[in-house]
């Protein structure tokens, strides 16, 4: 997909595969709790298997045949020379009411502390450009926390845009 020479081997960006899935749930867990988050709740790992890698992510399944087992949500990972994953970006097509189109929403975009600033963050980025151009979508688009500056001055000097909205939660159970 894409890669880096870091001086002690090439980085790479890729697909997540099902080998990879304890990994990136530990990566989910160091993200929510940098963001000052809940931890992932019980069972992760399972529903991420679904989600992700679809009857190949259970058990025992053989894998689907090429093309009839599209994923909902999308995993690309940051794969060092050592074969450590220091990173990994999420995303899922979804619909804007107001444009009328599908968009690309990256929900996660993550990289260990000792990651960043290593240019693996423009090479996820390229990849989760690729996989909307791949599924013929033209705009990408996510969210960070405010107070995450960091994050918002790499999102800027990648020319990206921002608009300001709260983002709310509901349960379905409320009354």
């Amino acid at each position: 997909m894409s890669d880096r020479d870091s001086g002690g081997g090439r980085t790479v960006v890729r697909h997540a595969r099902v080998e990879d899935l304890g990994r990136v749930v530990e990566l989910v867990a160091e993200h929510a709790a940098y963001e000052k988050a809940a931890p992932p709740a019980p069972g992760l790992a399972t529903r991420l298997a679904g989600l992700l890698f679809g009857d190949r992510g259970r058990a025992g399944e053989p894998p689907a045949p090429a093309g009839t087992d599209t994923p909902r949500l999308r995993c690309l990972v940051a794969e060092l020379p050592d074969g450590g994953l220091a990173g990994y970006a999420t995303c899922a097509p979804e619909l804007s009411t107001w444009d009328g189109v599908a968009y690309l929403h990256m929900d996660c975009l993550y990289l260990t502390s000792t990651a960043r600033g290593h240019g693996l963050g423009p090479l996820l980025m390229e990849a989760v450009r690729a996989e909307a151009r791949a599924l013929g979508l033209t705009e990408i688009q996510w969210q960070t926390p405010a107070w995450n500056e960091g994050a918002i001055r790499f999102y800027d000097r990648l020319g990206a845009t921002s608009k300001e909205k709260r983002r709310y939660t509901l349960s379905v159970d409320s009354a």
